[in-house]
């Protein structure tokens, strides 16, 4: 492996964990809301989530630069904090990927949430239970294989992302180069050697991870089990 190769390897993994780890601060409370949201504004909001699933990635990645360069007002207010820009640098590459793959964590906790049963929220709400900790004494407890779900498909999608960080970080060795673009980088220059290193350390990872999804999910769960 070269020297490049582990950078972008290591960026990446440093990509996807900042990523993943935002994605479920921040997904968890809006899949609660939208999984109880009754009002008409809720599919607009469903599908402004899901954008990124359907958008072509570069679409995203153009607006994001837009937004992201020093002449926009998010761009200039970070520039103002941090005295450096967010295009073009790993903060800018984890904001991209955090719209990117929000859809990723925020669907499949929602459908957890949908499908929770109410009545136990309820019977510790009597009991004196604050909301904060029914839902980390019962919602979460409930939902722990879709918490894992999302938390891996979060950090997968962002492990593959390619249009999306080549728009917003390019091609900076050591710096926004992730494996995806390390990949296109050594087909350009023909160093398939490399190529095919990523190539096939790619499809292992997403190979072991979704062996180990599927296993996990036709487990058992510990209510069946007690049946």
């Amino acid at each position: 492996m070269t020297e490049q190769v582990w950078q972008a390897l290591i960026i990446t993994l440093q990509l996807a964990g900042v990523t993943t780890a935002i994605l479920m601060v921040l997904g968890l409370p809006l899949a609660w809301k939208l999984s109880s949201m009754t009002s008409r504004v809720r599919p607009a909001l469903e599908a402004l989530v899901a954008l990124p699933m359907v958008l072509p990635p570069t679409v995203l990645g153009f607006y994001l630069l837009v937004a992201f360069s020093p002449n926009s007002l998010p761009g200039q207010l970070w520039q103002d904090i941090t005295g450096s820009t967010l295009a073009f640098s790993f903060s800018g590459l984890v904001l991209a990927s955090v719209f990117y793959s929000l859809p990723f964590v925020v669907q499949p906790l929602q459908r957890a949430f949908e499908q929770l049963d109410r009545g136990l929220l309820e019977a510790a709400a009597t009991l004196g239970a604050s909301p904060l900790d029914r839902f980390f004494s019962i919602v979460l407890p409930q939902t722990f294989r879709p918490l894992l779900l999302a938390a891996s498909l979060g950090f997968a999608h962002t492990v593959g992302e390619f249009g999306v960080v080549l728009m917003i970080g390019g091609n900076i060795p050591g710096e926004t180069q992730v494996l995806s673009i390390a990949l296109y980088d050594a087909v350009e220059t023909q160093d398939f050697a490399s190529a095919h290193l990523i190539a096939g350390g790619l499809i292992g990872f997403a190979l072991v991870l979704l062996t180990a999804l599927y296993t996990l999910d036709r487990r058992p769960s510990r209510k069946k089990e007690a049946h």
